[in-house]
């Protein structure tokens, strides 16, 4: 292996990107290096560029690894590369940036040799950014959730789904929680997803009040598990499938399939088990594009509940005020009526 300070040249599907300080250790519990870093996402190439291809992506860098300190980067830099693909993408209040689009694995390991430890894509393509193709349901344990608890609701939204004719994909997160993607059939925008996600929550909250919450102020969850809706939102993207988490441990947000559930743990889920999981068992969202999904029967629910008279679930504060939302107040900051 090529020392610190040296350069390592690595195939990138016919594209040679080199790795500066390849023997820089990025991970401290085992060591792992940037050049390890770079060979893990040459592992598992295929499975990852299925899920992050054509997709703009937002960079989350550790300069001095896992342990160090992080910022997000948006912009590519005119430096760049002029192989890099890039595209423009906004915020919730119209800033715009030129984001990365990961074209190829050669764009994932640019990203790596810049010291990314967490892609994070947005749910649509660059191709065709009007049409949201991805929910992403981020199953979020409030303190004092178990495990267990998150794969009991995890289990309780795939059974929903399944009765709407909805097939969803898990992934751990890399950390303590679960992650559902469903691919969305053409014809949806990121509010009209985001409904279908409010309409789980709500639904989910119903059936298992015990269990799962929808409640978007902390101040109501209690000891459950939380259906983000909100990851859902316009320009919102969530840490993405087989990507490395800044964690002492390299432990990654690995997707798996729903006959492992009860078995999963996401802390032995790492840079060195994830390639050998693959090898043996192959990709379990491998048919994650074969069908489309229809979430009209989710947004219908959430439209019927605006004209119950139920409004929209809170919007982030970063988000200008929406017609349908409710008052943006913590129940206990709420004046008395």
């Amino acid at each position: 292996m090529a020392a610190k300070g040296e350069h390592l040249e690595l195939d990138a599907g016919g594209r040679t990107v080199s790795i500066s300080s390849p023997g820089k250790v990025m991970f401290p519990e085992h060591g792992e290096t940037k050049a390890d870093l770079a060979r893990y996402y040459l592992a598992v190439a295929e499975p990852l560029m299925r899920t992050v291809r054509d997709r703009p992506t937002m960079l989350q860098r550790f300069p001095d690894g896992a342990t160090g300190k992080s910022f997000f980067q948006k912009r590519i830099p005119d430096s760049a590369p002029e192989w890099l693909q890039t595209t423009t993408v906004s915020t919730p209040n119209g800033t715009t940036s030129r984001a990365i689009v990961m074209a190829d694995i050669a764009h994932v390991l640019w990203a790596a040799n810049q010291g990314c430890l967490g892609f994070h894509p947005w749910p649509y393509r660059a191709s065709s950014p009007e049409q949201t193709d991805e929910l992403r349901l981020d199953l979020d344990p409030s303190p004092g959730v178990t495990f267990a608890m998150v794969r009991e609701a995890a289990a309780e939204v795939r059974g929903f789904l399944g009765e709407t004719g909805i097939t969803a994909f898990p992934k751990t997160t890399g950390n303590r929680g679960l992650h559902l993607y469903v691919r969305v059939e053409p014809g949806w925008d990121s509010f009209g997803v985001r409904q279908a996600a409010v309409s789980v929550a709500r639904e989910m909250e119903r059936r298992r009040p015990d269990l799962i919450t929808g409640a978007w102020w902390k101040e109501e969850r209690g000891e459950r598990v939380f259906v983000d809706f909100n990851q859902n939102a316009p320009h919102k993207t969530v840490f993405g499938a087989w990507c490395v988490r800044a964690r002492a441990g390299a432990q990654v947000s690995a997707p798996f399939a729903w006959d492992e559930l009860e078995a999963i743990e996401p802390d032995a889920l790492t840079m060195r088990t994830v390639p050998g999981r693959v090898e043996r068992l192959g990709d379990p969202w491998a048919a994650i594009d074969d069908v489309p999904q229809s979430i009209a029967p989710l947004v219908e629910r959430y439209r019927a509940d605006l004209a119950a008279g139920i409004p929209d679930a809170p919007w982030p504060p970063v988000y200008p005020k929406m017609p349908d939302e409710a008052p943006r107040v913590a129940p206990s900051r709420a004046r008395p009526r």
